[in-house]
Order: structure tokens, then sequence, then C-alpha cells
């Protein structure tokens, strides 16, 4: 084992997707080291923390009243500082293994729409989680790190991360975001674009985990290859009693349409903005889709056909932004260049 490798198993350095869904935790030297729901189950008497993240996501739906699986991060932005603070300070201790001494490094990814007081709110949940220093960068520029793209080239490349909160476009050269575009639909609207279909549609009531798992199986922005169906189970909207529903993935896809036409949308609109010297670039590289959002069933085949560029998905997607934020834990310049402004200041406590 050489030294550098020695160093790197006991470093308590951090990247961290900080998702609206999921937070992901890298931890230098030892790879992705935690996924788990950015929820936090609370006792609304007392204001305790009951549990946090896999634990807090069963809890959904099966709690008693006084118990509230909250999520507090809405659209990748910091919903409930105090709440965000906890779940990072619990996800921090379980990423750094028993390393209690350790106050890390932590580089953090954030939508490229966040304002100041936002990215703020982020840097303070951070140090207040016991960081020594809080880098924040892109997500768009993260992801395309974790995608493997060679960023610092002279020649542009384009990556669509569709998040949980938000789907963030960018074009990227030389280390730079030439063109971005960020809009504050992605996975969550699929969700919720469900849930509202089977009660308009069926009177049929469906929870959060229920929807997600119906898109999972059924959602698709292109037809597949052969048909789909699943039968849910939820309850009448107006009887209130147990129902069946049996749906198919056209009736899916019809639901969920108006979302998928929001991002595809916003692709084509980011490339009618680019430079033609940057477009002929992108046309022979094509584009890379990344984000939990990318696995939706057809989403890249519906961008090529919408654009005529050729789309690939990251063989990680659900990973790309926490893999970025790892690699710029190596690599000091990079770091300092892609740092957002402002964002060593020490938080005030």
């Amino acid at each position: 084992m050489n030294l550098m490798h020695f160093f790197n198993l006991f470093s308590g350095d951090l990247g961290i997707d900080l998702g609206t869904a999921n937070t992901l935790i890298y931890a230098r030297g030892r790879g992705i080291v935690l996924n788990e729901p950015s929820i936090v189950a609370i006792n609304q008497r007392t204001g305790k923390v009951i549990a946090v993240g896999l634990e807090a996501r069963e809890m959904i739906g099966r709690t008693p009243t006084k118990i509230t699986a909250v999520e507090p991060l809405r659209d990748g932005v910091i919903a409930d500082l105090n709440l965000c603070e906890k779940m990072l300070q619990h996800f921090i201790r379980k990423a750094l293994s028993g390393r209690s001494r350790v106050s890390p490094r932590i580089v953090i990814g954030v939508p490229g729409d966040t304002n100041q007081i936002e990215r703020q709110a982020v840097i303070d949940a951070a140090y207040r989680a016991r960081a020594s220093r809080v880098y924040l960068v892109r997500e768009a520029m993260a992801a395309a790190l974790g995608a493997g793209l060679q960023i610092e080239e002279p020649r542009a490349n384009m990556v669509v991360d569709v998040g949980c909160g938000t789907t963030d476009i960018a074009v990227i050269s030389l280390s730079g975001i030439v063109f971005s575009r960020e809009v504050r639909v992605a996975s969550n609207q699929l969700d919720e674009a469900i849930m509202d279909h089977l009660k308009r549609e069926h009177d049929f009531l469906v929870g959060r985990l229920t929807a997600e798992q119906i898109k999972i199986e059924l959602g698709s922005a292109a037809p597949p290859p052969e048909p789909l169906s699943m039968t849910v189970r939820g309850r009448s909207r107006l009887g209130g009693l147990p129902k069946t529903v049996t749906i198919d993935d056209g009736e899916v896809r019809r639901a969920i349409s108006k979302v998928v036409d929001i991002i595809v949308g916003a692709v084509r609109e980011a490339l009618a903005y680019i430079p033609p010297e940057l477009s002929a670039d992108i046309i022979e590289r094509g584009i890379v889709l990344t984000g939990g959002g990318a696995l939706l069933r057809g989403l890249d085949q519906r961008l090529t056909e919408e654009t005529g560029i050729p789309v690939v998905t990251d063989e990680n997607p659900l990973s790309s932004v926490a893999l970025g934020t790892g690699k710029l834990l190596g690599d000091a310049a990079l770091l300092s260049r892609l740092t957002w402004e402002n964002t060593l200041a020490r938080a005030a406590h």
C-alpha cells in the first residue's frame, strides 16, 4: 500500500449529492459510502427527530399522527434548514464510520439556479455538521465529471441531469459552463402526475411511494417494445375503501406526457441558444443523460427523436453527481476553478 492510498483511506473528505429524494456521499479513498432517502421523521409534539434516511422512509404513511416524515429539501433547495442540518449531521457521522474527531472538507453539488440565500443555507448546514471547509459546485458540472466527460477540453459537452426536483441542462467547455438552463420539473413531478391521473380518472388514491413504483415499472417517454401492465392497490377517493386498479404503460405515458414535454422542450430550447461552433461539437459527441430521471424508459430515445442528436444515458446516472464531487476532492486545481464564488465563507455561529 503506497503512502497516498494509506492517506486516502483515513481521509475524512466527503463529496455530497444533497438530492431532493436521496443523499449520496462519496468518501475519498472509499467511494460511495452512503445512499439514503433525504427524509427525516419527527415527533410533532416534541420536535424530536425519530429517524433519518432509510428508517424514516419506511415510516411514510405508516406512522401515528404525532410522527411526521418530512423532506427537508424541495426542488433541490433547502426548505427546512434545521432539519437539513440534523439530516446532514446524521449522514456525515455515518459516512465517517466512527472517525468522530475528523472535520472533513466537503464538496456539495447544488442546482444551477439556486440563489445566494439558498446556497448559504447549504453552507451553514454543512459547517454546523462539523465540516472544516465547504465547497459548492453546480450539479450539472459534477454530473459531467462523474459521467467521465472531458470538461477541460476546448470542445463542448452537453449534459442533461434529470434529478428529483430539478432538471439541469449545461453545455461545458474549458472547465466552464458556456450555457445553462434549469427547470424545476423532474422525477417528483412524474410521480405527482401519476397520482393526479389515478385520482382524476379512477377516483383512486395512492401514496408517493406507490406512484414511484408505477413510474419505475410502467413509466416511459416512448412506447416500449412490448406492452406492460400492473395491478395497483390503493383506496377509493369517494368511499375510502380499499380498491384495486389495473393500469398499463400507455395510460401512464399519457399521464406523465406533459412533464416529459417540459423536459424535452427545455433541452430543445437550450440547443437553440447555443453558438453554432459549440453545436457542431454536440452533434458530434452527443448529449449525456444523468440523474434518476434518466432511468425513465425511452427518455433517451425521445430526446434523440426530438433533437436529431444522439443521446446516451450514463452508466451510473444515479451516482454521477456524487462521483463528480469525489473526483474534485482529488484535484485541488480543478476544484478551485469550479467552486461557486464565495462558498468558502464560514457560517456564523
